[in-house]
């Protein structure tokens, strides 16, 4: 069996959990782009600003825009100007957030599984230590 570059088969499994994951968010109004990515981080982390949002995900920062502007365009997020820096605003998640945050979960659950259905265990332990060997290699 031919060996197929790393960075070919990461990028191939990513287009295709990105088709995935769209198609279960899509009916919630939540589109591409790493939206759901950005919610969760927000519903982690109540309150936190758009630079960091951008930095914690590894996004540019009009990907970060544009992805706030239609979360909170579909009533998932608010933003709020920060006291400390009037220039710096705030994002928290509504109550449509709060509700939907199970349902979000079981969506990355599900296609986690399913990424994940044809390994056992040990496998699924080998793969993810060693794709956190290779992320960690770049932040070195």
């Amino acid at each position: 069996m031919k060996n197929e570059p790393i960075g070919k088969l990461i990028s191939y499994i990513h287009r295709q959990n990105q088709k995935e994951l769209n198609k279960h968010f899509t009916p919630y109004g939540i589109g591409s782009g790493g939206q759901y990515s950005f919610l969760k981080a927000v519903l982690g982390t109540p309150g936190v600003n758009q630079d960091q949002l951008t930095q914690q995900l590894n996004f540019d920062k009009a990907t970060t825009a544009r992805s706030l502007k239609h979360l909170e365009s579909e009533g998932y997020i608010e933003r709020k100007p920060d006291p400390n820096d009037r220039r710096s605003l705030l994002v928290y998640p509504t109550s449509k957030a709060e509700q939907f945050r199970p349902t979000l979960q079981r969506i990355l659950d599900e296609t986690n599984k399913v990424m994940l259905s044809h390994l056992n265990n040990e496998e699924e332990d080998q793969i993810i230590s060693l794709l956190q060997k290779i992320r960690q290699g770049f932040h070195e």
